[in-house]
């Protein structure tokens, strides 16, 4: 398949290449095109053969539910049912934005889009190149992340072109995403709203508007989830994965700086390509010929926004062990430590 590769200006959107973006969506192909998150992979969420082919070219397991994008709000009510009225207030407060909510679906929701379940991911962006591909499809576009399954999710456009490149009709190359962390998915379809992915809306931000939210198990846990029902995205499955493999090492910072330079020298005389990933304070902890710090704590959003870029930069420069640091200081550590132990396979070490 060609690919096409268009550059748009948030500042002047070229009104060509919105309406292309769209009719290619209208007529079943497959468009990527930046959000405030990170890069989607948009077609029709009204059909079932579209989304049967998002997962063909992400190569994505078919249980794992795509989310619905909309432009406008009165979209819930033909998209939902029983649509409680903290959904309302939540779409007040954080939409347009990255929140997703899970909410019971309508019988025009295919169940190729929610992975076989009776609930439904929707998300209205806040990029106005989103939102306006959105407008010019005509229907509701199903957009997971624009990468292979498993690999670190796009922030970049030339993320989009080295994992699908030939296999989708467009890529939009709206520059790079400013929040570059997948949405907050919170599921409104239970009796107490449930976080099912943390993000840039922190539980203390949803803790502003309703008494009581929790985290589900599978955000806590420790191990990968294979065996549960995903009722959103990334809730199982290997994710963000660079090629070589991550290392998480907790605990005081001088014990990690010590456990980790002891595990790089003796990488380095074995002649691995080893590499530290850690905060802007704690470079000069580490003895390492690679060293990728994620930014400053002070800058947390900026932390979040790099994650994975670096992670794929590693990829690009050939590392084949990364150590990193735990970043669980941040207001962003729910966010930013889901993804990266994901990327690790959950493979962590505690020093004592």
């Amino acid at each position: 398949m060609e690919t096409k590769v268009v550059v748009i200006d948030h500042k002047s959107m070229d009104e060509e290449i919105l309406q292309e973006a769209g009719n290619i969506i209208k007529n079943g192909g497959l468009v990527a095109f930046p959000t405030e998150t990170v890069y989607g992979l948009g077609g029709d969420g009204l059909k079932e053969d579209v989304a049967e082919k998002i997962y063909r070219a992400k190569g994505r397991p078919s249980d794992n539910p795509l989310i619905l994008h909309i432009a406008e709000l009165s979209a819930l009510e033909v998209l939902a049912v029983d649509i409680p009225e903290l959904a309302y207030r939540l779409a007040e407060k954080f939409w347009p934005g990255p929140l997703t909510m899970i909410l019971k679906k309508s019988s025009i929701v295919p169940y190729a889009v929610t992975g076989g379940l009776d609930t439904v991911a929707i998300r209205m962006p806040s990029d106005e190149i989103a939102r306006e591909i959105i407008k010019e499809s005509g229907t509701y576009i199903a957009a997971p992340s624009a990468n292979s399954s498993s690999r670190p999710s796009p922030t970049k456009a030339e993320h989009v072109i080295e994992d699908l490149f030939g296999k989708i009709d467009m890529i939009v190359d709206g520059g790079d995403s400013d929040i570059g962390l997948e949405s907050s998915i919170i599921d409104l379809s239970g009796e107490v709203p449930m976080i099912l992915r943390p993000g840039f809306i922190t539980k203390e931000d949803f803790e502003e508007i309703v008494a009581k939210v929790e985290y589900d198990k599978a955000v806590l846990a420790k191990k990968m989830q294979e065996s549960i029902v995903a009722k959103a995205p990334g809730m199982k499955y290997r994710h963000y994965a660079p090629k070589g493999q991550i290392t998480i090492v907790e605990g005081k910072e001088a014990k990690v700086a010590n456990t980790i330079n002891a595990f790089v020298k003796e990488a380095e005389q074995k002649g691995v390509r080893v590499a530290v990933l850690c905060a802007e304070e704690t470079k000069e902890n580490y003895q390492c010929k690679h060293i990728y710090s994620l930014g400053s704590l002070k800058q947390e959003k900026e932390m979040g926004a790099h994650l994975f870029a670096t992670l794929r930069s590693f990829d690009k420069d050939g590392m084949e062990v990364i150590y990193s640091e735990s970043f669980e200081q941040t207001k962003l550590a729910k966010a930013i430590m889901n993804r990266l132990r994901k990327a690790a396979g959950y493979q962590t070490i505690t020093c004592e």
